[in-house]
Order: structure tokens, then sequence, then C-alpha cells
């Protein structure tokens, strides 16, 4: 069957990143490297590889920049990182990052508890990022937490993530993605949330970031589906969480998310035999880890 161009839907992968600095041990430089290697052959186009950020706050992504150095780059694949703040930016930009990401929080309490400042502060923290990434001509991406709960306040205003959102774009973000970092949230919170961003949002520029801890993830995906969004993060066996989010549990699984877009209609554009060989190298190397 011929699928119409219109229904492309594009994966945002960030297992290397997000999913693996929450395992609780280091994992080794070398095996995320073969795994974003492996991730490249896949069809993905944009790979989240690693974060830029102080040792001390996250140990497991202390090798960044050797990771950076370690891929062997494939034609069309976007590798981005996360840069919380100028130095993180610096040193992105000394790895020859392309596209690099910043982060704000829909929830006062959660800001204070993950990056120690108010949503204010951290958004003012952004600015000199955001301007290097321009005169750089480096990509920049932006990452909403707690759109809809937030482990320390519950429910969280559409309108709180409105108002953040439309600051990233202000500060230069081509995309921002709208993270349910909780897993807490139901189709009715997203159609919600959605109801309220895209009276003033573009909903070709955002996208869906929706762990699955309460097993919604997947239907959420729907419900942003129905309403525009055409861009989903998704992590490589489901890895990740939060640390600074209680219960939270990974994202929606990569391969999941590919098999069920492409049992619905959509392209993808992935290799869900090439996914399957990735899924099961990492849970591998993290059982090898557990049990060493």
């Amino acid at each position: 069957m011929t699928q119409k161009s219109g229904k492309a839907v594009r994966i945002y992968e960030v297992g290397p990143r997000d999913g693996l600095q929450n395992e609780p041990g280091f994992v080794p430089t070398a095996t995320k490297i073969a795994l974003i290697d492996m991730l490249s052959q896949t069809g993905l186009t944009h790979i989240e590889a690693a974060s830029f950020v102080s040792p001390r706050w996250v140990p497991q992504m202390a090798d960044a920049g050797a990771v950076m150095a370690g891929i062997a780059p494939a034609p069309g694949v976007i590798y981005a990182a996360l840069t919380p703040n100028l130095r993180g930016m610096e040193a992105a930009l000394a790895a020859g990052v392309r596209e690099v990401a910043i982060f704000a929080s829909a929830s006062e309490s959660f800001s204070q508890r993950n990056i120690n400042c108010s949503i204010a502060e951290s958004l003012a923290r952004f600015a000199p990022v955001a301007a290097l990434a321009q005169e750089a001509g480096v990509a920049l991406r932006g990452y909403v937490s707690c759109i809809t709960h937030c482990p320390y306040e519950g429910d969280v205003r559409p309108g709180a993530a409105l108002s953040v959102s439309e600051a990233l774009f202000s500060l230069g973000c081509y995309e921002v993605s709208l993270g349910d970092t909780l897993g807490r949230a139901v189709p009715q919170d997203i159609d919600r949330l959605l109801a309220v961003l895209l009276l003033r949002l573009d909903p070709a520029r955002l996208a869906g970031h929706f762990h699955d801890t309460g097993g919604q993830a997947i239907a959420n995906v729907d419900v942003a589906l129905a309403a525009g969004l055409r861009v989903f993060d998704s992590s490589i066996a489901g890895l990740g969480g939060c640390p600074y989010a209680p219960g939270a549990k990974g994202n929606v699984s990569t391969t999941l998310l590919a098999r069920h877009l492409e049992s619905a209609g959509w392209v993808t554009g992935l290799d869900l035999t090439a996914l399957a060989r990735a899924e099961e190298y990492i849970r591998l190397k993290l059982k090898e880890g557990a049990g060493s």
C-alpha cells in the first residue's frame, strides 16, 4: 500500500541521553558509542547523544565529549546534546555538536528541585546559551517538563506550559518538546493542554515527550497526533525517567512507538529490525553491568 507523504511522523531518539543518564551506574563510553552507532543505522534522523552538564550532578554523562568524538556520524543524522548553561554550551560546540537543547519546567517547585532556581531565573540563564547557539549557527531545541503534573505541586495549569513554551520559542528554539515527566497524564489531560497551547502555538513546531509510567504514552501520542503534532520523543528499550521526579519511569519505547505508528498507517522511515537489534544490545549490556 502506498503511504501518503502527509502521514509522516518524525521520531526523536533520546535514549542515549535521557535514558542512560538515569541508570544507577555509569554506562561505559564504548557502550554508549556502540548504541548510538547502531541507532544511526535505523533511519532515525535525530539522536540526543549526550548532556554537557557538571559530572557532579549527572555523573553518568561525564564522558559527553568522548562520546561525541567516538561516534561514527551517519549521513542525514543529527546528534544533539543537552546544554543547561553557557559552560555546557561551550563544551558542546568544542565537541562539534550541531544541535543543542535547553529545558525549563512548567512547575515552580520542580524547577527549584531540578535546577535550583525559579522558572524565570532558568529562562534568564538560557539567554546567553541561546545567543551563542544563534551566533554559532547551531539548532536550538527546547523542553518543557511537568506539562500536566508535578511531583510536588500536583496538577499543572495548561497556561503555565504555554507561558514556558512561548518563552523558549522567543529564545530561538525551532521546536519545543512537551514533557509528561511523571508519566501520569491521560489522554484527557493532553487534550486539555493542547486545546490551550494550540490557540497560540503551531502544532508543527511542537513535539510530544511522554513517559510511560502509567501505560498511557501511546494513547497520549494518539491524542497529540489528532491535534496536529508530528514529532515524538522516545527512548530505545524504554530507558529513562527523572532523578528529580519520584516514581517516573522510562520514556515510551522507540520500538513500541514505531510499531504503533506504522500499524496505524503513519510513516516513520524506521527499520524495525535494526531498532530491535539496538534494543537487544543495550538491554544485554545493562544486564551485564547490573550483574558485574
